[in-house]
């Protein structure tokens, strides 16, 4: 069973993205690690060829920055990954450039394409989420917030990144998958106030021009952590290729002065709580088939 690694980066110093971690967090399940590098000006290529692997292929991209239809441009370069990597691979291992997934689901994970490779059913491999908020302490959840994608896929020809590549399609239809007790730790929003405030206008230009940017997020734009309905005390250990960026840390967040829910209509509450009980998020928009847990 050959493994195909594959991500698009740009950016990741000036951005504070764990790419080096990510890649970090699944090199060793994979055979190749295919690394589209975009045109970076702050040294993310140095960074990334510092890990020194002899699985990391680096290709250099430019973007197409008037892509901004929804963030186009991160589905065109997933796109360019994928297509790099080795023809005879049989999975291709998806990763972005603020996920990482934790050594002790390396077992599992390896056990589940095995299981997968001989079922024709099954097309990619579903996993769960977990998204961390404001710290590497709590995790929050919302029912705008997507709790599970697609991050292992056959390498079938036919497959391209969906919209702004949160997940896949197959010829314009949805994956069919099995979904597997592992999870996607999430660090996009694990960042300091100021760190948050500068994500959300740098990554808001891959979607809108600098005159919406201006507008909606001017330059003394506050980050509103009300965005998150629910958070949770994580209790566990995080990956071993992010604890060193963890133990740099020097930020610390009251949530306690935070209006987390102010912004829930009664209807998301009592939805929130059916889901909190049973496990079932009424109306969930499934970018993918389940055909197997």
């Amino acid at each position: 069973m050959k493994v195909s690694g594959f991500t698009f980066i740009r950016n990741a110093v000036k951005n504070d993205y764990p790419i080096v971690e990510a890649i970090n967090s699944i090199l060793p399940l994979c055979d190749e690690f295919i690394v589209m590098a975009g045109n970076s000006d702050d040294g993310t290529r140095a960074l990334i060829e510092a890990i020194d692997s002899a699985k990391i292929k680096i290709i250099d991209s430019v973007w197409d920055d008037s892509l901004r239809d929804g963030g186009r441009v991160f589905a065109v370069e997933t796109d360019k990954a994928f297509a790099a990597i080795a023809p005879d691979s049989d999975w291709a291992f998806y990763i972005q450039g603020d996920e990482a997934v934790h050594e002790k689901y390396h077992p599992l994970i390896k056990k589940e394409m095995e299981y997968a490779l001989t079922k024709p059913n099954i097309e990619g491999l579903l996993f769960k989420y977990l998204h961390f908020y404001g710290s590497y302490d709590y995790y929050g959840q919302s029912r705008r917030w997507y709790r599970r994608e697609i991050r292992l896929l056959k390498n079938i020809k036919g497959i391209k990144a969906y919209r702004d590549a949160q997940g896949f399609r197959l010829d314009d239809r949805k994956i069919k998958v099995k979904l597997i007790d592992a999870y996607i730790y999430h660090y996009g929003w694990a960042k300091p106030p100021q760190g948050l405030n500068n994500k959300i206008r740098n990554f808001n230009k891959f979607y809108h021009d600098e005159a919406w940017i201006e507008q909606h997020l001017p330059e003394t734009y506050e980050f509103d952590y009300g965005n998150a309905d629910k958070l949770i005390r994580f209790t566990d250990t995080h990956p071993a290729p992010i604890q060193k960026r963890i133990a740099a840390t020097n930020w610390n967040i009251d949530f306690s002065t935070k209006a987390l829910r102010k912004n829930m209509t009664f209807r998301r509450k009592v939805l929130q709580g059916i889901e909190d009980v049973s496990g079932w998020r009424i109306g969930e928009y499934r970018n993918y088939e389940i055909v197997e847990r």
